[in-house]
């Protein structure tokens, strides 16, 4: 594809005699280093086989020449408008994304960097000339063309009117009557691509999975309709509350998503694409936690081609067990004090909320994660692999006893989810809370020895390592980037993907595909989950010698304490897992009497939510500090 500044007359070509460029010998010899997708649809075709990128045309006499700037192939080109060449030179956007993804709005199409190549693309022919001319490389993910704006959309023919969301009780079924009437609209205008070889791969939606066979090569590209992005619901985008974050376009509700007018959000679209095939080495994927597993995926390919570090090429389902526990394997933290006391209101100014830094993603690469086919263990067999100085990444069949036997701190939740005050009870955990279970209280453990846990059953892995080590790396320097610039909606987008990519763990509906199958680790993500878990224990343990203070509420790993005037619990250091300030008010006198005054959990979650000015606190963005 041309990089070059004048305007290409793509659309305008012979069709005899300027038919589509060539394309190579399918048996050139492809990078070692190019990155096979990933797809959002689960076919037969997406399983059959490792895509590979499509060779790359060589120039030839029938390559497209200028439109606007009429010349005749070998002729001097006259410049374009500087404006017009490059009509975003403005803004900083680097050009690693160029040659992967094209983004076309109702006047143009430009590479993310902001060239322009073509005039309107105003026919399905003609998206399909631009894609074939183009021969795009996959980054991660499939190659990718963006179509910016309703008008775009429109001169494909691909336009909707969902109605109005006022006329709906649930926008949900706004949601889903969108995406039928949109894949309706799409398949009609199908044939004249599927008619030049295409292949559609799954349904049409927001996005049209496309690919070809170019002899022995396959290429793949995704059309993408950024103005129905809506239409797709997935927890990454957050419908719960009418619209979320939409992966590299960002959230309305946050301010985040690209402008609203076609060619500033095609200049801003543009700096994120190129942004996130600089920092992350992928295109973003369809979703945060697609992009997230794209990034993984790439050091896979790495390591499996360098033969150095730690490849897992297997799903880690959970064990055949009984008693598995509901929801969450290991359960967030979530906790509210049921009364206050005297102490709790001493000299108190301020309402404070404290959060880990970037907590899943400093677990997952400080946390060594087993893999392969687990062993059972049963009776003393698994009561001594606990004993063991290191026992081995595993799930535990355990008893927690009942903690009102144990000299626990009051004013903190009891040591396990799980855990009663008046009874035991028979649950799984994983090595992590095994492991905090057993740690000195003062370190927010429980003091336990492995006895008190009558272990009965385990289920261990041969294998434990560092799995997550350099896709952490990553994103944590992708991180601190968005952190040194103020780049605020890239710092929302590399939090979703790794939240987003460490909560579909869990989830092997997502990773159906024979080839993504490895992603679907449940087991890691309860390690995170308790990790996390412990670490905030042993943070507020630490505030609590140091200050007196205890915690009056706790979510996931934020932490809420009422605090006197001058006190910070918050700690100075960048490292991801530390507390970091999340929010904090001065108290009023009503506020003090409305904390003074509850006698319930209910009544003091209602003071907090007052305190903090929200509807509820529990929709407040917890649980990852900035």
């Amino acid at each position: 594809m041309s990089t070059s500044g004048e305007q290409f007359a793509l659309f305008d070509v012979d069709p005899v005699t300027g038919g589509d460029p060539e394309p190579q010998s399918p048996d050139t010899p492809h990078n070692d280093t190019v990155d096979s997708p990933t797809t959002t649809t689960d076919t037969d075709a997406a399983e059959s086989h490792e895509p590979t990128a499509a060779p790359t045309p060589e120039p030839t006499d029938s390559s497209p020449h200028t439109s606007d700037n009429d010349v005749a192939v070998g002729e001097e080109p006259t410049p374009l408008d500087e404006a017009e060449a490059k009509p975003w030179e403005s803004l900083p956007t680097g050009s690693a994304a160029d040659g992967h993804a094209v983004i076309v709005t109702a006047v143009g199409a430009y590479t993310p960097s902001g060239q322009k190549l073509t005039g309107p693309v105003d026919s399905i022919e003609k998206l399909d000339k631009l894609i074939q001319w183009a021969a795009l490389q996959p980054l991660g993910v499939p190659a990718q063309v963006w179509l910016v704006g309703t008008n775009a959309c429109e001169l494909l023919g691909w336009t909707i009117d969902p109605g109005s969301e006022d006329d709906f009780d649930d926008l949900d079924k706004l949601r889903q009557r969108a995406a039928e009437e949109l894949c309706q609209v799409i398949t009609a205008t199908l044939p004249a691509l599927t008619g030049g070889g295409w292949e559609l791969r799954g349904d049409p939606g927001h996005v049209v999975h496309l690919s070809r066979a170019i002899g022995k090569a396959t290429q793949m590209v995704d059309v993408i309709l950024e103005p129905y992005v809506w239409t797709y619901w997935n927890k990454d985008f957050g419908w719960r509350n009418r619209i979320g974050d939409m992966g590299i376009l960002g959230n309305p509700t946050a301010g985040t998503y690209i402008p609203d007018q076609d060619l500033p959000g095609a200049r801003e679209l543009g700096r994120r694409l190129a942004w996130s095939a600089e920092h992350l080495g992928v295109l973003p994927g369809p979703t945060p936690a697609r992009t997230g597993a794209a990034v993984l995926d790439k050091i896979r390919r790495e390591r499996t081609r360098t033969k150095k570090g730690i490849v897992v090429t297997t799903a880690g389902p959970i064990p055949p067990i009984d008693g598995a526990p509901r929801g969450d394997f290991e359960p967030a933290a979530g906790w509210i004090r049921d009364h206050l006391d005297s102490d709790d209101l001493e000299d108190v100014t301020q309402l404070v909320t404290i959060d880990q830094r970037a907590a899943y993603l400093a677990s997952a690469g400080m946390l060594e994660f087993g893999y392969g086919k687990p062993r059972q263990l049963l009776g003393d067999d698994a009561a001594d692999a606990a004993h063991a100085d290191k026992p081995p990444f595993a799930i535990w069949r355990v008893t927690l006893p009942a903690a009102d036997q144990y000299a626990l701190p009051e004013k903190l939740p009891l040591p396990h989810p799980a855990m009663r005050g008046d009874q035991p009870v028979t649950t799984w955990i994983t090595t992590i809370s095994l492991e905090g279970l057993c740690a000195p209280i003062a370190d927010g453990g429980m003091g336990l020895d492995v006895d008190d846990l009558a272990i009965t059953e385990a289920w261990a892995y041969p294998e434990r390592g560092r799995a997550l080590d350099k896709w952490a790396k990553v994103l944590r320097e992708a991180r601190a980037v968005t952190t040194s610039t103020g780049d605020t909606a890239m710092k929302r987008f590399i939090g979703a993907c790794y939240k987003g990519y460490v909560g579909r763990m869990v989830n092997p509906d997502m990773w159906t595909a024979t080839r993504m199958q490895h992603h679907h680790q449940p087991i890691w993500r309860a390690a995170i989950m308790a990790h996390c878990r412990w670490r905030g224990r042993r943070v507020a343990m630490r505030i609590a010698r140091e200050t007196g203070r205890w915690p009056i509420r706790t979510m996931t790993d934020s932490w809420v304490y009422l605090l006197g005037a001058g006190q910070d619990i918050a700690d100075d250091s960048e490292a991801l897992g530390k507390m970091v300030l999340e929010n904090q008010v001065e108290l009023t006198d009503e506020m003090l009497l409305a904390f003074a005054a509850a006698e319930t959990g209910h009544d003091l979650r209602l003071a907090i939510a007052a305190a903090y000015a929200t509807e509820s606190d529990d929709d407040q963005d917890v649980g990852e500090g900035d």
